[in-house]
C-alpha cells in the first residue's frame, strides 16, 4: 500500500492545486517512483489511498494504466484517516487479508533493497510487523532493545516516552537504542485485528505508531527493526528542498 492521501502543506504552493503524490522529480512523479519500485520486485497488486485532490491521482493512474500494475484506490476524500486508520480502511472492505502487506509513504524516496527487506520479514515467522528504521537525526524516535525488538517511542525534544510502563523505568530506557522510523513497514494479516482494536480505543483516525505502542505494551518480540545496509533516503516534504530532492532522485535513477 502507498500512503498518498496527505495534504502536503509543507509543499505549498505546489499542493495548492495538486496532490503531493504528483510532484515531479527527475521526470517521474513521486507516485510513479513508488509504483515502479514495487513493480520491480514483483509487487503488482497495489492500493493507493487518496484525499487531497484525490480525483487527480485517480485520473493520473487511469491515464497511465496503473503503470502496468493492478492499482486499487482507497478513497478517503470524505475523511482523512491517518496511517493506521487509512491502512485498516483500505483493506477492511475487501477480502480477508491472507498475505503480508508492504506499506510505504509516497513522499519518501530511498535506495532500500525491497527483496532483502521482504526476506528479513519472511524469515521471522513470529513477527506481526517489520519496520524500516535508520540512525538519522530527528525529533521522534522508536526505541528498540539489543535484539532489535520494538519497546517504545520517545520525543527527544520534549522527553515524552510511550508506553507508560516504559516511561516509569528510566534505567530500562537508557539501555534502548533510538532509531528513526522511515515510513515503511511490512505487516502480517493478523496485524489488522490490532488495527481494529486501536480503532475501538482511538476512533477512526489514528496512526500506525498508536497500534505499535499498544502491541508492545502487551507483548514483546513481535515488532522488529530492519536497518538497511548503506541506506539512503529522503523525505520529500519541503518546498525549499526540491532541488536536493531532484538530485537525489536522479542518483536513484542511475543506481
Amino acid at each position: 500500500m502507498i500512503f498518498a492521501a496527505g495534504l502536503g502543506t509543507r509543499l505549498k504552493p505546489f499542493t495548492d492545486t495538486k496532490p503531493k503524490a504528483l510532484l515531479p522529480l527527475a521526470g517521474k512523479t513521486l507516485l510513479q517512483w513508488q509504483i515502479e519500485k514495487l513493480k520491480a520486485v514483483g509487487i503488482t497488486d497495489i492500493v493507493v489511498n487518496v484525499h487531497h485532490f484525490g480525483e487527480q491521482i485517480i485520473d493520473y493512474l487511469q491515464v497511465n494504466n496503473g503503470f502496468g500494475c493492478n492499482v486499487r484506490i482507497s478513497d478517503e476524500r470524505g475523511q482523512l484517516l491517518e496511517t493506521g486508520g487509512g491502512l485498516l480502511y483500505a483493506f477492511e472492505n475487501g477480502n480477508i487479508q491472507t498475505e503480508p502487506v508492504l506499506v510505504c509513504n509516497v513522499d519518501i524516496l530511498s535506495n532500500i533493497n525491497l527483496v532483502d527487506l521482504i526476506a528479513a520479514h519472511v524469515n521471522s515467522p513470529k513477527l506481526l510487523a517489520t519496520v524500516v528504521v535508520s540512525e538519522r537525526e530527528t525529533q521522534r524516535y522508536l526505541l528498540f532493545d539489543r535484539n532489535g525488538e520494538l519497546c517504545g517511542w520517545t520525543n527527544k525534544n520534549t522527553g515524552e516516552v510511550k508506553p507508560e510502563v516504559l516511561r516509569d523505568n528510566a534505567s530500562e530506557i537508557d539501555n534502548l537504542k533510538m532509531l528513526a522510523f522511515s515510513g515503511m513497514q511490512i505487516v502480517e494479516p493478523s496485524f489488522f485485528a490490532e488495527l481494529q482494536q486501536t480503532r475501538v480505543e482511538k476512533g477512526e483516525k489514528f496512526s500506525l505508531i498508536d497500534t505499535y505502542l499498544s502491541i508492545v505494551s502487551r507483548q514483546a518480540g513481535v515488532i522488529r527493526a530492519y536497518v538497511p545496509q548503506q541506506y539512503k533516503m529522503m523525505d520529500v516534504g519541503k518546498i525549499d528542498q526540491l532541488g536536493e530532492a531532484e538530485r537525489f532522485a536522479m542518483q536513484l535513477a542511475v543506481e
